[in-house]
């Protein structure tokens, strides 16, 4: 994302790593994997992307008071129909408050009428000629701006640098999407308790893009709920395309065939047809998802993320407890206590350990894992605290 970056900064960011946050930090239920995406990354193939393992997207919108971004529309597109999370964000220029108010107006008129799943961010990292107060004043007025048109909060994206050292107590309020790379955890979070989300690396490579990418994690405190059609969350659909069936869409989304139905009023389950709209229910619920693996009971299920069989039983409408089977999409109660984690292509215990302030070894107790080296891309893993 960042189009200035300063070698000072990188060293300065460097300095300021601190010791990892405890993992009660995380006031989240679980975490997305994502990338933040521009016009540097021109087409992008996001079913592939989507395949790969990633969960959420934020989009560049424009620059200033008038430039919009060459690839937004088709990048929303892209997104959109390959059932992403979408978040937007704005590279803000403003050397004033009137231009920073400005700005948002632009930003707000850009993604008005589009799905919003995460909250829209401010990218105010380039200040030249301005000192600590004028930047904090110019900040104020965009998301002040921007808050009131959208009718719901914006977030802050912020290098830890910038977050130790220019931004004050008032955008603490605000979600803060927070940039360093190098460190398991975000050294410095400044006025915030924690991070919603983390730009750890600015040189990935994910199948559907060609070149690097920034690559991200985004908690559940990230997402927005609730909102309507009109430029607030929600209203996420899905378009049929041949060869589709409920089931594969189910999984595709993180919901059941029984949802679908409901939701979309499906007389015969077998009978779906390409250029069909679906409404996609439980997209602002954000509830994690587990895949039933051989050997997996729902008591079993259960004990490991901290819920009951009952609870699993009234989500899911399992006529039998007794009757689950490998391959079979469970949604997992919200709760607040159990941080899960789906495992990617190039996962290993070792690396989602380090990330979240564990062990191999707790990993491997919380989860039932008899080889520590064997591990299947979509599994959900409970990070225990």
């Amino acid at each position: 994302m960042r189009q200035f970056r300063s070698l000072a900064c990188f060293f300065l960011a460097l300095l300021l790593v601190l010791a990892p946050p405890p993992l009660t930090s995380f006031a989240a239920s679980r975490v997305y994997h994502g990338i933040d995406v521009s016009e540097w990354q021109g087409d992008i193939d996001f079913e592939a992307v989507r395949q790969s393992g990633i969960d959420a997207v934020y989009i560049r919108a424009g620059e200033g008071s008038d430039y919009v971004d060459a690839y937004f529309e088709s990048h929303y597109q892209g997104a959109l129909a390959a059932g992403l999370k979408i978040g937007y964000y704005h590279y803000v220029t403003a050397q004033n408050e009137e231009e920073a108010r400005e700005q948002a107006r632009f930003f707000c008129s850009l993604i008005r009428g589009k799905t919003v799943d995460l909250y829209p961010a401010m990218d105010f990292e380039s200040f030249p000629g301005l000192d600590v107060e004028e930047i904090n004043a110019i900040g104020a007025a965009f998301m002040e701006t921007l808050n009131d048109c959208l009718g719901y909060s914006p977030s802050l994206y912020s290098d830890t640098n910038n977050t130790a050292n220019v931004w004050n107590s008032s955008f603490a309020s605000y979600p803060l999407w927070v940039a360093e790379y190098g460190p398991a955890v975000p050294g410095n979070t400044g006025y915030w308790a924690t991070w919603d989300g983390f730009q750890y690396s600015d040189a990935g490579n994910v199948p559907g893009i060609s070149g690097q990418v920034d690559l991200d994690y985004f908690k559940d405190t990230m997402l927005i709920n609730g909102g309507n059609d009109s430029g607030s969350p929600g209203g996420v659909t899905y378009t049929v395309r041949p060869g589709d069936t409920l089931w594969a869409i189910a999984r595709r989304f993180g919901t059941t065939v029984q949802d679908l139905v409901r939701a979309n009023n499906i007389a015969d389950p077998n009978l779906i047809y390409p250029g069909q709209v679906l409404t996609i229910p439980g997209h602002d619920d954000m509830q994690a998802v587990y895949t039933v693996r051989p050997g997996d009971t729902l008591w079993a299920i259960a004990q490991r993320f901290g819920t009951t069989v009952q609870e699993l039983v009234n989500l899911n409408g399992i006529a039998d407890p007794d009757l689950i089977y490998p391959g079979q999409v469970l949604r997992l109660p919200d709760s607040s206590s159990v941080l899960v984690y789906r495992v990617v292509r190039g996962d290993t215990l070792s690396g989602i350990a380090l990330r979240f302030g564990t062990t191999v070894q707790a990993l491997a107790r919380a989860n039932h894992i008899a080889d520590p080296n064997l591990i299947d891309v979509g599994q959900t893993l409970v990070i225990p605290q």
